[in-house]
This record gives structure tokens, C-alpha cells and sequence, in this order.
């Protein structure tokens, strides 16, 4: 199971309505099972199909997770017109096997979808997605 708190989730969902011609993406770190810090990263690929970010954006942000011990960590991004399921992309770029990879559809904008999973070696396994207070 992930917890993601409330601000986070809402972030996250409004980070992608705000993006919705192209997926957005970010990373959210923490520690002893906690998310402390969402980072709004910039998608490079300007897609709505897929995602990716400069790695001199994202030097800073690593910095700053190892500054801070944050070890929990998790990429989120968008799907513009598909459910939130890793496309095949997605699992052939997933770079981290220890975060969680959390994906917000607007498949339906009214009422956009957020679902977390895990992606080791190619194989894609769904966690159950908690939502807590702030």
C-alpha cells in the first residue's frame, strides 16, 4: 500500500489538468514510508503520449532527496486520453525499481483517476492507492 496525503493527491491531479495538452510529470520523495515533498518537473517531450524531463532539472531535485535521506520516492505523470495503466513506454523507461510509479488518467477530466504500481524488470504490479489527511 502507498499513502500519498490529501495536498500531494490534489497536486498532482492539478498539475495535470493545468498541463492536460501533454502529460505532466513529477516526483514526490519522503522517508519511513511518507511522501514529505512533491517536485513539478518539466516534460521535455512536450507529448501528449509521453513524458521525460532534463536531467539538469533533475539534478537539483535527486540533490535535494539526498540531502534530505528521502529514500521513499515516487514518478507520477499523466495520461491525456488513456486510463491510468503503464503503456508500454512507460515500463520499457522505468528507471527507478524502488519507487512507486503513480499515474493520473483525465480520460474523464470531471473526475481524473490516480492509480500506483510498481514496475521491476518489466513486470507491472498495482498497489493500493490511499488517500490521507493532510
Amino acid at each position: 500500500m502507498v499513502q500519498v496525503a490529501r495536498r500531494f493527491y490534489d497536486e498532482m491531479v492539478a498539475h495535470a489538468l493545468e498541463d492536460d495538452s501533454i502529460e505532466c510529470c513529477g516526483v514526490l520523495a519522503g522517508t519511513d514510508g511518507s511522501f514529505q515533498k512533491l517536485y513539478r518537473m518539466t516534460n521535455v517531450e512536450n507529448s501528449p503520449y509521453r513524458f521525460s524531463w532534463d536531467p539538469k532539472e533533475l539534478l537539483p531535485v535527486w540533490n535535494d532527496m539526498e540531502d534530505n535521506n528521502w529514500e521513499h520516492r515516487a514518478v507520477y505523470h499523466s495520461h491525456t486520453h488513456s486510463e491510468a495503466y503503464p503503456s508500454s513506454t512507460d515500463v520499457r523507461l522505468a528507471a527507478w525499481p524502488e519507487a512507486y510509479y503513480m499515474i493520473v488518467s483525465l480520460l474523464d477530466k470531471d473526475n481524473p483517476n490516480v492509480r500506483a504500481f510498481r514496475i521491476v524488470d518489466g513486470s507491472i504490479s498495482e498497489e493500493t492507492l490511499e488517500v490521507t489527511p493532510d
